[in-house]
């Protein structure tokens, strides 16, 4: 999860970059799902399993967060029950 530490309309000036890194981390096939929060606060990104060193430098990463526009936060969970449509990515992550 990430959370704006500045205006929206600050970080707003940073989306085409902050969109061009989530591109890049959908790509690679890391991230599995990212929107904005309601009220627009921050992000919630989704992604595989991975390290959490790894994770943390990914998210680190973000040109929001490299401008200390934002911060995050990792929060783990494991999907015990999954839609229909989400069923084949739960059984990969299982693998």
């Amino acid at each position: 999860m990430i959370d704006y530490t500045a205006p929206v309309e600050e970080v707003d000036y940073y989306l085409a970059d902050h969109a061009k890194w989530l591109d890049r981390h959908f790509q690679s096939g890391e991230f599995l799902a990212a929107g904005r929060r309601a009220p627009h606060s921050g992000c919630v990104i989704v992604t595989r399993p991975m390290a959490q060193v790894h994770l943390e430098a990914v998210i680190a990463a973000n040109p929001i967060v490299q401008r200390h526009l934002a911060q995050f936060r990792i929060i783990e969970f494991s999907a015990t029950r999954t839609a229909p449509e989400l069923r084949l990515v739960n059984e990969a992550l299982a693998v």
